[in-house]
């Protein structure tokens, strides 16, 4: 832990990165606090505004303070994100776990479960999930987080087979262990490592799902406030109030590459093969 610490420490671009989502995240937990006004307040009479002492990021078609609705919105979003990645990430972790360990017809069976998911373009299958299931936050958590599970499962089997034959494996197997003992405190922890590179991963790509769905009106409605859904809004009145799709913009996309700097940051560190650089 200490090994990692230090060179977690000497990269910059995780310093760096696990800094700003901190921020991202404090600002999503005082979203109350830090908003200026109330994200769903009307103000008539400043209709489509500019930027201006009161309200800093301008106004939407409605009224609304834009940068109190990002604000508020970050908040979604990263709800979203981890929430449907920590669902990918117990049931995928799950499937792999016994794929990986058991074989045969069981890793053959929840392959092909995950072959069919895979079959299926993410953003279509989440489509097709929030359809059956309804709009609302948590119909769109339960569809991005299913859509992630194949990824998971694919990643935490492939570590598995690469180290449930090693000594100390047969080790515990020889001392009479029981299955769940193996799988959970001898495999899971050195299964840890890929998986969490690949949480940080996939949080971007929820949050952009998220924001995908919200935009074609099946994720989060309104009027709570959401990254996707002030972009859908906001294409109308490209050319009377740009502010109102470039901010949301901004936000989105400064968030998607902290996530992913940070991810790929995380894989270089428990790489073994930059520990000598």
């Amino acid at each position: 832990m200490s090994t990692f610490r230090k060179r977690f420490l000497a990269n910059k671009t995780a310093v760096f990165c696990s800094i700003l989502l901190a921020l991202l995240c404090l600002t999503a937990v005082l979203a109350p606090v830090l908003a200026p006004h109330d994200p769903t307040q009307m103000f008539q009479d400043h209709r489509m505004e500019g930027s201006s002492g009161e309200f800093l990021l301008g106004t939407d078609q409605f009224g609304r303070d834009i940068m109190s609705r990002i604000i508020h919105g970050a908040r979604v979003s990263l709800v979203v994100g981890l929430s449907a990645v920590l669902v990918s990430a117990v049931f995928g972790t799950l499937f792999g776990l016994i794929a990986g360990y058991f074989g045969r017809w069981i890793d053959g069976f929840i392959m092909r479960c995950m072959d069919v998911l895979f079959a299926f373009p993410e953003i279509l299958l989440a489509l097709a999930i929030v359809a059956a299931l309804g709009p609302g936050t948590f119909n769109t958590i339960m569809a991005i987080g299913i859509v992630n599970i194949p990824i998971f499962t694919r990643t935490v089997r492939g570590a598995v087979l690469s180290i449930k034959n090693l000594e100390y494996v047969e080790s515990a197997r020889a001392i009479g262990a029981s299955t769940p003992r193996i799988l959970f405190q001898e495999i899971f922890p050195n299964v840890t490592a890929p998986l969490l590179v690949q949480s940080s991963l996939a949080i971007s790509g929820a949050i952009l799902t998220e924001s995908a769905l919200s935009f074609l009106g099946l994720g989060i409605q309104p009027p709570d406030p959401s990254w996707g859904g002030m972009i859908s809004e906001a294409r109308r009145y490209m050319e009377l109030a740009p502010g109102m799709i470039i901010w949301p913009c901004i936000a989105m996309t400064v968030t998607i590459l902290a996530c992913n700097m940070f991810g790929d940051a995380v894989r270089d560190i428990l790489d073994p093969r930059h520990r000598g650089k």
